[in-house]
């Protein structure tokens, strides 16, 4: 069983910025992959950003150049940098982890833009 749990999340003035963090409760050597999605109110979850087991990272359209996801293997911990945040990022932002052919969900941590 894998556990995951988000934090770092809060309320933010449009153009700021958060970092969120995912704990996992194993070595995030053994996942295939993490990514972070997000899903704000009314509409599908959606992947926001990816992270292989070799680094290589993928980020949706709408984030490119504004966040990072970035991982300390020393510390299980996956993170995902957000700056220039804007009201449209709104939403619960949720942690998965990628284990064969299982996947895991954290329970989301909250993260409003908003003036």
């Amino acid at each position: 069983q894998v556990q995951l749990v988000e934090s770092g999340g809060g309320l933010v003035q449009p153009g700021g910025s958060l970092r969120l963090s995912c704990a996992a409760s194993r070595s995030i050597f053994s996942f295939n992959a993490i990514a972070w999605y997000r899903q704000a109110p009314g509409k599908q979850r959606e992947l926001v950003a990816h992270i292989g087991s070799f680094g290589i990272t993928n980020y949706a359209d709408p984030v490119k150049g504004r966040f990072t996801i970035s991982r300390d293997n020393a510390e299980n911990l996956v993170y995902l940098q957000m700056f220039s945040l804007k009201p449209e990022d709104t939403a619960v932002y949720y942690c998965k982890a990628e284990l064969g052919d299982t996947n895991y969900w954290g329970r989301g941590t909250q993260v409003t833009v908003s003036s």
